[in-house]
């Protein structure tokens, strides 16, 4: 039976909402699963994981040089807890499992599976190629171990009835000095986070600034929903890159998701394609996200967004 080692990821007090998807994915795997929290000061973290339905154990490891999360110090740790009898180590597939994921891997001389889509068995499990255009289903060897990342837009987070045991963990591991932490800067926004959003507005190069992606921020608003932006916006300068959604942005899978000035080049509807309902907002009428969209409006969006603003 397979014994599974999730890597939970947190910061600020909060387990990231990705670690739910990983469970989820972990129980299509089958067996025992675990999760391990790396940092300096985690029992509220270590509760919220422990409240994950399936969960069997959480294992804490707090130390001093876990404080600011850096995959140079995580992975030989990661490493010596999965020698212990763990079949699978599972990462979300976001910066940080796509960060630290590979160099366990190398440590452990493993080739490592990304952005599994689906699991159909233990050692068998669907992925993305050529920009999502393309399923591919792949056979890994079960030995020594799976290292895999988990493409969180196609798993449903599971529920928070459990009360897994937490456990405190000493790992006897030598970490590297040629790596030290020296400072974040990162865009805090009160609106929600853009890959856990149940409902998206993007905008597009069409808005031409980034004083007219006002009118973006205010729609999203009156929806409560999360912005992003597609890759030509970001290049473009009118938005952060961390807003760029796409197959070299963020992944997301949101309930409804609503494309405004947005052509939708084949990328962009690479980190889209699990949405639920998609509603596209463009003049041009042979715009490719038309294709895909369930509902389409064809006109100026600097009328139409104001004015669904307005009625909303």
């Amino acid at each position: 039976m397979s014994k599974i080692l999730i890597v939970g990821e947190h910061a600020e007090g909060k387990l990231n909402a990705g670690v739910g998807k990983v469970v989820a994915a972990a129980q299509g795997i089958g067996g025992d699963i675990d999760i391990v929290l790396f940092g300096d000061s985690l029992g509220e973290v270590a509760s919220q994981a422990a409240a994950l339905d399936g969960v069997a154990k959480v294992c804490t490891v707090e130390r001093a040089e876990n404080a600011k999360p850096m995959a140079a110090i995580l992975a030989p740790q990661i490493v010596e807890i999965a020698k212990a009898g763990y079949s699978h180590v599972l990462f979300p597939g976001g910066t940080f499992g796509k960060d630290l994921a590979p160099r366990v891997s190398a440590l452990l001389d493993v080739q490592q599976v990304s952005d599994i889509m689906a699991v159909h068995s233990a050692s068998s499990f669907d992925r993305p190629t050529y920009a999502g255009n393309a399923i591919v289903t792949v056979e890994v060897p079960a030995e020594p171990m799976i290292v895999a990342t988990v493409r969180l837009a196609s798993f449903t987070a599971v529920g928070t009835g459990g009360a897994a045991a937490v456990e405190a963990k000493s790992v006897d591991a030598s970490l590297p000095s040629h790596t030290r932490y020296v400072g974040l800067e990162a865009q805090r926004s009160d609106r929600p986070d853009l890959q856990s959003a149940p409902k998206v507005v993007s905008g597009g190069r069409a808005l031409g600034s980034s004083e007219n992606f006002e009118i973006i921020f205010k729609l999203a608003d009156k929806m409560g929903a999360g912005v992003g932006a597609s890759r030509a916006a970001v290049d473009s300068g009118y938005v952060p890159n961390d807003m760029q959604v796409g197959q070299t942005g963020k992944i997301i899978a949101p309930s409804l998701y609503v494309a405004c000035g947005i052509s939708g080049a084949i990328q962009h509807l690479a980190g889209i394609k699990d949405a639920g309902t998609i509603v596209a907002i463009n003049k041009d009428e042979d715009a490719p996200i038309f294709e895909v969209a369930d509902f389409g409006l064809v006109g100026d969006l600097f009328q139409i967004v104001p004015e669904l603003t307005e009625k909303l």
